[in-house]
């Protein structure tokens, strides 16, 4: 369909995909659209002209979704720009803290709180201990205190609230699975209970899905790579074309719970052999490198599971011996990729992000559709 007046016209005859679309109910994509180059563009700005030609929406249609944008607030002038012909161009860019977004991460021992503003920086945070297993209601209310302590000096309106906790569960509904370690959250709708108490939207995630979309915002990544977080638990995030791969039911990625040693060490999910079992029980005596090997293994499996492209590394466990992990995890994966005849070999680093990262990432899901990520 071609434009018709109503401001999203699209140049050229592209296609619509990555580029603008041209129906007037889909007028909120080409939004994003827009959003997500000036966020990339950091304060330097973009003007109004780059703009089309990297959407391929025509100027007059960027023209009056600029101007909607600034009547939100969301865009501003940031200066003016040499042409090569004519009048300096105008250039805009994004208001950082014209929204803002909570993250929280419910570890199984702990809490963490961060504020961002929609460029994802963070300007608040919070710290808690946290008993997962002390019961809904006291849980819901610790987070729900943290988000209000967070939020008690901002005035900018707020997105909502992004929640990032050990699965399994639903994270289209929001409601938990069986918790590993703590089934008694099975079928709790935590989304609907937390959005209540704050009467804000919520949307909730596993912690290895949240820190993997934070990741590929991040990196900008159109590949593949997996996220694998050792903290109190174990479990993966997938990411496949820039996007987070959940699976039908939203179950992709237990990573943990994959069995490689039949006869092995009960788990806290009910099987033996689990590598979350091995990998915990090896941190636990000491042995580091073993529990690199074990981690090494499974990652082997998914690289030849899903022709990953890169594995990065995280989790308080891992950030303890970063070295210790990425040494031994490369290991495996250079000995198996040798075994195959395949080169260059899957490089494995260290993720970035720090302790922040799952709440990062909770926040993400919040603000990524913003910028068009169907996968927030």
């Amino acid at each position: 369909m071609n434009g018709n007046g109503n401001g999203t016209g699209n140049r050229n005859g592209r296609a619509a995909g990555a580029s603008g679309v041209n129906l007037l109910a889909l007028r909120s994509h080409n939004g994003a659209l827009l959003l997500d180059l000036l966020r990339t563009a950091g304060a330097a700005g973009i003007s109004r002209l780059e703009l089309a030609d990297r959407t391929g929406l025509t100027p007059q249609a960027v023209s009056k979704i600029i101007a909607r944008l600034r009547a939100d607030g969301l865009v501003t002038e940031a200066g003016y720009r040499a042409s090569t012909g004519g009048k300096p161009r105008t250039v805009l860019r994004l208001v950082p803290d014209a929204g803002h977004a909570v993250g929280l991460h419910l570890d199984r021992d702990a809490l963490t709180a961060v504020v961002c503003d929609l460029t994802g920086t963070v300007v608040g945070e919070r710290h808690a201990p946290l008993h997962l297993g002390a019961g809904a209601d006291a849980v819901i209310e610790n987070a729900a205190r943290a988000v209000e302590e967070l939020l008690a000096d901002e005035e900018a309106p707020l997105l909502g609230v992004g929640v990032a906790l050990p699965g399994p569960l639903d994270h289209l509904h929001g409601v938990l699975h069986r918790v590993t370690g703590f089934p008694e959250w099975e079928g709790f709708p935590l989304r609907a209970a937390l959005a209540r108490r704050l009467r804000t939207p919520v949307i909730v995630d596993k912690d290895t899905n949240a820190a993997a979309l934070r990741l590929a915002v991040a990196l900008g990544a159109h590949g593949s790579f997996a996220y694998i977080h050792l903290g109190t638990g174990l479990g993966a995030g997938l990411v496949f074309g820039g996007s987070v791969h959940r699976g039908t039911r939203t179950r992709a990625g237990e990573f943990g719970h994959q069995i490689i040693q039949l006869d092995g060490p009960l788990c806290s999910c009910g099987n033996r052999g689990c590598i979350e079992a091995l990998c915990l029980a090896a941190v636990a005596r000491g042995d580091v490198d073993e529990a690199a090997r074990v981690l090494g293994t499974g990652a082997a499996n998914l690289v030849a599971l899903l022709d990953i492209e890169l594995v990065l590394l995280g989790g308080r466990t891992v950030e303890e011996r970063p070295d210790v992990f990425v040494r031994g995890v490369g290991a495996v994966l250079d000995e198996w990729a040798r075994r195959q005849g395949e080169e260059p070999y899957v490089p494995v680093r260290v993720a970035s992000g720090g302790e922040l990262g799952v709440a990062e990432g909770a926040a993400q899901l919040m603000l990524a559709p913003l910028f068009g990520r169907a996968d927030g």
